[in-house]
């Protein structure tokens, strides 16, 4: 038997929807398991980790490419625990939910959002273990301004202060709120609003210096810039019309960044 998955990039909190907010690209990490006699798989590996979560790994042979790049925000680890999720339910021959899903591998991700939208595709919100897919697109061409260097989720985390104040948790309220009305619309003029945030971006932007080059100069045709998870990726939203005209000035101006046209996928994980 022969298990051959694969599970989306994703771009999480999309600016002012912070732990919540989630969209899946058509851009994938896959997994294929052998049920053959071999070596042991490599019990330490996230994808091993979140097979057995429902079947024993022994005996199966795993096989990963890894095409999101890792640390950069697009959610790769994400991915490989989606993989694994599905290919071990598969084995077991269990059909969990979405939900169940999620819960089995939020201890090895350790970030819902990502994971929600790795598991169904398109966008999703996330809230008390419960997912809520609300759109099949954004109502913007995502754009993702990829550095070369890495940032490390644990030490992004540990930056964002105990406090905010009160008028930054205002601020963000706003453009949380517009934020969820222009995903659940497909307004642009709404979503373009609601760029910006002041519970995490600001204090994760000292390691994403393109992040305030990019919202200080927006290229024609850009409709607002987030970080995407907590970095160093910058996905830059364009008028869809207008997307590889944003791009080409992005590529002009960060000539050592990878710049990537990430199309929202409306499939999660599952079968190749």
């Amino acid at each position: 038997m022969t298990i051959h998955v694969r599970a989306p990039a994703t771009s999480a909190n999309l600016g002012a929807g912070f732990d919540v907010a989630a969209v899946a690209f058509d851009f994938w990490n896959e997994m294929v398991v052998d049920e053959q006699s071999g070596d042991a798989p490599d019990d330490a590996h996230l994808g091993v980790q979140a097979f057995a979560r429902f079947a024993s790994p022994g005996e199966w042979r795993f096989e990963f490419v890894d095409r999101i790049p890792r640390e950069r925000g697009l959610g790769s680890s994400a991915a490989v625990v989606a993989n694994g999720l599905v290919a071990g339910a598969i084995a077991a021959g269990a059909e969990p939910s979405a939900d169940e899903l999620l819960a089995a591998g939020l201890e090895l991700e350790g970030h819902a959002d990502n994971l929600a939208a790795a598991l169904v595709g398109g966008v999703t919100l996330t809230y008390d273990g419960t997912i809520a897919r609300i759109a099949d697109d954004v109502p913007a061409a995502a754009i993702a301004l990829v550095p070369q260097v890495r940032t490390n989720t644990a030490d992004a985390r540990a930056a964002l202060p105990a406090e905010l104040p009160y008028e930054d948790a205002v601020y963000s309220a706003i453009r949380a709120t517009l934020l969820g009305a222009a995903l659940a619309s497909g307004d642009a003029r709404l979503f373009s609003a609601s760029a910006g945030d002041r519970l995490h971006e600001p204090y994760r932007a000292v390691h994403a210096p393109s992040l305030m080059a990019v919202r200080d100069d927006l290229p024609p045709g850009a409709l607002g810039a987030t970080l995407s998870g907590s970095g160093p990726t910058v996905i830059v939203w364009a008028e869809k019309e207008r997307a590889g005209e944003v791009a080409a000035t992005l590529a002009d101006r960060f000539p050592t960044h990878q710049i990537l046209h990430l199309p929202v996928t409306t499939t999660g994980a599952g079968p190749a």
